[in-house]
């Protein structure tokens, strides 16, 4: 049977549910990352499908279980983080040679289907239960969470991986192939319609509302690229370890004015992968187990083409309630937030909007002047995020496993780590899991 998105009984993205029904019943343990790059060299091995396989595997292995415990996999079917394959060209025979293929023959190169991971890991035998959480690893990790909480599986894998073929940043196949735009999409799809439109559109009229100003944004991006730094999965750290001052952030070309070249991250390749399971299941398992307190989820219906700072605030503080309900925990319980960030400036919508360490409407940007380092009492956005490692959206959950492991490295933080909230993306849509080191 085909496997389907997941219905959207599987969200928590109402108001007024109570606690979370799992709450603490569903672990992750294992961990699972592939090399990064910027783009596709075309060769097998370093191919979306085998980056995922090797992901998988790694997370396999990272939980201490045999690929035959597997009884689940929740994942997410669309990969493309910037031009899509194109038209006419063929596949790499080395590639076809060394996978089988599905109906679709850019399986495992421009897309991911769960029957392409199955037919390429003959080693997952006992995989009963498949689901899709479309978009990004945010919305997979709230499926799979929801999925070992209900039984549908008791051991699963979450798997979100990203290709990045040569050409620009999301302008589809005419601007790849013509380097023309025509009708709306020569607005929208120069720069990719999110910087353009929202993003920077929303911090501005932040800026107005709140007295505030672009420079204020220096210390948490300068402080994002320091921790990507300490993360040794990521690209910074992997390819280019370039530090970043205040001054190289201030001096930075517009791209969306008031978004600069440092408040967008970079389209990369590299695949993540985690495994969860229960509680109990867990007691045999290699790494400690984190717990899931809740997972929430927002589906803002838009007035128009992108959200308004009215939207973006009134969304975010929704979604920072829902989240304590359904954890039954208050915002000074977090030891550290690890919310989205691969266009920094949608961050202090989120911050707010969780109130981490008691931050109001319109104070995130003075928060920044103060030590939101990982050496600090308030350490925002310890995983150095999609800015700080590349644009995956999923740095900020694995940091916050490690987090609550204590195996975050040079990263972690030196306060107690005890909760944590990770998820994203943007403001008006987003999916958002907190974490526990204990079930308390």
């Amino acid at each position: 049977m085909p496997t389907e998105n997941a219905p959207a009984s599987m969200y928590r993205s109402t108001e007024g549910l109570g606690v979370w029904e799992h709450r603490a019943k569903v672990v992750a343990v294992g961990i699972g990352h592939s090399p990064t790059a910027r783009r596709w060299d075309e060769t097998t091995d370093t191919s979306l499908g085998a980056w995922s396989i090797l992901a998988l595997r790694k997370a396999i292995e990272d939980a201490g279980v045999s690929p035959d415990q597997v009884d689940g996999l929740v994942m997410a079917q669309e990969t493309s983080t910037g031009s899509p394959w194109p038209a006419g060209q063929p596949i790499p025979e080395d590639f076809l040679k060394t996978y089988q293929s599905t109906d679709n023959p850019l399986d495992g190169i421009a897309r991911l289907s769960s029957e392409w991971i199955l037919k390429n890991m003959p080693e997952l035998t006992n995989v009963k239960y498949t689901q899709y959480g479309p978009g990004c690893m945010s919305n997979a990790l709230v499926v799979a969470a929801q999925a070992v909480g209900e039984g549908l599986t008791d051991v699963c894998l979450v798997l979100k991986g990203w290709h990045n073929f040569g050409g620009r940043y999301y302008v589809g196949q005419q601007g790849r192939d013509e380097n023309t735009a025509e009708g709306a999409a020569k607005w929208s799809s120069l720069w990719g319609t999110v910087a353009c439109y929202t993003t920077a559109m929303q911090f501005e009229a932040y800026c107005r509302k709140y007295g505030k100003n672009h420079d204020m944004m220096a210390p948490f991006v300068v402080n994002e690229k320091r921790n990507g730094l300490l993360f040794p999965e990521g690209f910074w750290a992997q390819h280019r370890p370039e530090t970043l001052t205040v001054e190289d952030y201030l001096a930075a070309r517009w791209i969306a004015k008031p978004a600069n070249l440092f408040d967008n991250d970079i389209p990369i390749m590299a695949s993540g992968a985690y495994l969860f399971t229960t509680p109990e299941r867990a007691k045999d398992m290699k790494q400690k187990p984190v717990y899931i307190l809740n997972h929430a989820s927002d589906r803002t219906r838009l007035r128009s083409f992108g959200p308004t700072l009215e939207e973006a605030e009134a969304a975010t503080d929704s979604t920072g309630r829902k989240i304590y309900e359904g954890a039954g925990i208050n915002p000074s319980d977090l030891s550290f937030e690890n919310m989205y960030d691969g266009f920094t400036l949608f961050h202090q919508f989120h911050l707010e909007g969780i109130r981490f360490a008691g931050v109001q409407r319109g104070e995130a940007l003075d928060f920044y002047q103060t030590d939101i380092s990982i050496e600090g009492p308030n350490p925002a956005s310890p995983s150095g995020g999609n800015a700080g490692s590349g644009r995956t959206r999923f740095w900020m959950h694995t940091d916050s496993i490690q987090q609550l492991q204590g195996r975050a490295g040079a990263r972690q933080i030196r306060k107690p780590a005890e909760i944590g909230v990770s998820g994203g993306p943007t403001p008006t849509g987003g999916n958002f899991t907190v974490w526990s080191a204990t079930p308390d």
